[in-house]
């Protein structure tokens, strides 16, 4: 554990949420008032680009969870705490944690940064999830498969653990101006600052 004055501190701050929720907005709502970011989607994309393999839903995917499966459900956390490592001895001190996905990854987290972490849930009726899934530019996806990937996330990735268990819960049920204010409400809370 790190020796450091109250004041400098680190905080991280992490979005979970079912595919669809909003995670991503509330992330780049974040990083454009200048905070960095950790993307644990991103080491898997890496990974896919690295083996040379196509990327699409269905690769990433399989992808994912063959790197889980023969690597350990902790493969992803490692190289974000790696990540954060290097921003946290570069001097930052607040930094965003995009798609912490799974109950192992909470866990890991949470013992290598104990008081450090907060997690923010983000939660968004099935019905606007799916229909944002439908519409999204990057990897749309039917209906059929958000269905999939919902129950995927919840029983291979073990999603809802971290959801259910986060220190804050945020609806984005209506529009983004009441995201950006629950955000702000949150972040000013914690101290979430420069």
């Amino acid at each position: 554990m790190r020796d450091m004055k109250d004041d400098q501190k680190l905080k991280i701050v992490a979005f979970v949420g079912l595919a669809g929720s909003g995670k991503s907005s509330a992330v780049e709502y974040i990083t454009e008032k200048g905070f960095p970011k950790v993307y644990f989607g991103g080491v898997i994309l890496n990974a896919i680009k690295e083996a040379g393999l196509e990327l699409n839903e269905e690769t990433e995917h399989k992808f994912r969870e063959q790197l889980r499966a023969s690597e350990g459900k902790d493969f992803v956390v490692n190289r974000i705490i790696n990540q954060i490592r290097n921003l946290s001895d570069s001097g930052q001190r607040c930094i965003v944690a995009d798609g912490l996905y799974s109950w192992t990854e909470y866990k890991v987290l949470k013992h290598e940064f104990p008081g450090e972490l907060t997690v923010i849930a983000i939660h968004t009726p099935k019905h606007m999830r799916h229909h944002r899934l439908s519409i999204r530019p990057i990897r749309p996806l039917t209906e059929a498969e958000a269905n999939e990937r919902d129950w995927s996330e919840i029983e291979n990735l073990e999603k809802g653990g971290p959801i259910a268990i986060a220190d804050y819960m945020i609806a984005n049920d209506t529009d983004v101006d009441h995201l950006h204010e629950q955000i702000d409400k949150i972040l000013e809370e914690i101290e979430f600052q420069e």
